[in-house]
């Protein structure tokens, strides 16, 4: 894994000095914000890091590299070809599970057979599976399957759950074509908020005309959300499996994982998950790990390119969205971890093997962070249009609920009546509300609505970009409103006897 280096713009600090220097810019834009909320802002900085370790499984021990032979990739002739077995139920446990993120029952319990095929977008017949190559895993234990059975992060691990990635071989042409048909077909969006079509992403930044530049978005701004630590925690190789299969279809030269200036677990697992891979032929473009400040706004897509440019994390306007974004003479490639988790797989074992669970309209799973008044909070994998109430059951809610938060800070209160609605785009949409990052927060009965209000307004008043009047003033404004209210509200309840 190599240090940040300048190509074509300011790269990520790499230095013990710049990152000093990036923190005391950061430092000096947060002073100029005079509308901020000190209590607030400590407040939310409380819930991220109590939120940090909040429902992952304990760090895992990453080893030495296997032996060479172990890790060497596999590629089947005739392109990108990803192994499916032919009748294979597509059944499988929901959220409700005990495991909390599903059991994975074909992976490591079902072998191959001469009925196996391997197709793939270009593929014009089917090819034999080679022989002990891992089966596609079936039920909702994807992305965490591994990690499940096998309780190691290491990569001899992954390999023996997952069976080697697709990678193009050198010099192959054609395969940004390849992936980009293969996400379309698979009906794949953005895990990290947006949900726009990956494929679109793709495309776009192939038709550039530019050198692309992958950046691995792990910033994971929301302080209610958990599933990107968690996946790097427990599967970084499949994250990684993605971004080296993106990067060398589109000719990238460089990677970089962008993991929060606070999340130094994190970020180690990213860097022990990247050495493993060195000398192996599966790190065909080299990673770079960089360190942003860890604010709200940092992990959106133009703020952590701006970041990369120029070292200030702060959003732009951008009428268009379909034009990539560019440092230098690159073209920004950014996707979330989770996306290019999903991608590993599905180069693995086909767009008909993600669309086995999910919907029509949102095939495939996700990772759903549940928190609030729950008895077991943590991150869950489960298929989308999955019901919301099925979620937070197998999170074992501590009251009755009274509402849901879905998708963030910047997402819906749903009521209770709203538990049967599906965690899908089209069925949220009807409410008004999205899948976002996948977060859940239970509101539990008896608690005030306001108050909870008053503390999201709050710590997103703090976490403002300060770039406009709204956000500067207007935040910081309704904040002081709610809380007022909120106490005015707790008072009448205590001196009624009840609950607002």
């Amino acid at each position: 894994m190599r240090s940040p280096r300048r190509t074509g713009g300011p790269a990520a600090p790499s230095t013990s000095a710049e990152r000093r220097t990036e923190r005391t810019n950061s430092n000096d834009q947060r002073s100029n914000n005079d509308q901020r909320s000190n209590n607030d802002q400590r407040s939310n900085n409380d819930q991220r890091s109590n939120n940090d370790q909040k429902g992952l499984p304990p760090m895992p021990t990453v080893t030495a590299l296997p032996a060479r032979g172990a890790a060497s990739p596999a590629r089947l002739a005739g392109g990108l070809r990803c192994p499916v077995t032919s009748a294979r139920s597509t059944a499988g446990p929901r959220a409700g599970s005990d495991s909390g993120a599903g059991s994975d029952s074909g992976a490591g319990s079902n072998s191959n057979s001469a009925s196996d095929t391997a197709t793939g977008p270009g593929a014009t017949g089917t090819t034999p599976v080679p022989a002990g190559f891992p089966p596609p895993p079936s039920g909702t234990a994807r992305l965490l399957g591994a990690w499940q059975a096998r309780q190691s992060a290491r990569l001899a691990d992954h390999l023996a759950h997952h069976g080697p990635p697709a990678l193009p071989p050198p010099r192959a042409r054609g395969w940004a074509d390849l992936v980009a048909r293969l996400a379309a077909d698979a009906g794949l969006t953005g895990r990290g908020g947006a949900g726009f079509p990956t494929a679109a992403k793709l495309a776009a930044v192939a038709r550039s005309g530019r050198r692309p530049w992958l950046v691995v978005n792990a910033m994971e701004g929301e302080p209610d959300s958990a599933k990107d630590r968690m996946l790097l925690h427990c599967a970084p190789h499949l994250v990684l499996d993605g971004a080296e299969l993106v990067a060398a279809a589109l000719r990238a030269d460089r990677i970089t994982v962008c993991v929060p200036e606070d999340r130094d677990a994190t970020a180690a697992a990213v860097a022990a998950a990247a050495a493993e891979r060195e000398g192996t032929g599966l790190a065909p473009v080299a990673v770079e790990l960089a360190r942003p400040p860890a604010r709200f706004v940092s992990g959106e897509e133009s703020a952590l390119v701006s970041w990369l440019r120029r070292g200030t994390a702060l959003p732009t306007f951008r009428p268009d969205k379909s034009v990539p974004l560019t440092v230098g003479r690159h073209a920004v490639l950014v996707q979330n971890a989770e996306t290019l988790a999903h991608v590993g797989l599905v180069a693995r074992h086909g767009a008909a093997w993600f669309r086995q669970v999910g919907t029509d309209d949102a095939p495939g799973t996700t990772l759903v962070t549940v928190s609030g008044a729950v008895q077991r909070p943590g991150v869950v994998e489960v298929e989308l249009g999955t019901p919301i109430g099925a979620i937070i059951a197998a999170a074992v809610p501590a009251a009755d609920v009274a509402a849901v938060l879905v998708g963030g800070r910047g997402g819906t209160w749903l009521g209770p009546d709203a538990l049967g609605t599906s965690l899908a785009p089209g069925p949220l949409r009807a409410l008004g509300a999205g899948v976002g990052a996948g977060i859940l927060v239970v509101h539990p009965a008896g608690a005030c609505g306001i108050d909870e209000l008053a503390r999201a307004a709050g710590a997103l008043a703090g976490e403002s970009a300060g770039q406009c009047g709204p956000c500067v003033y207007g935040l910081p404004a309704i904040a002081g409103d709610l809380r007022r209210l909120a106490a005015a509200a707790g008072g009448a309840g205590r001196r009624g006897g009840g609950a607002d």
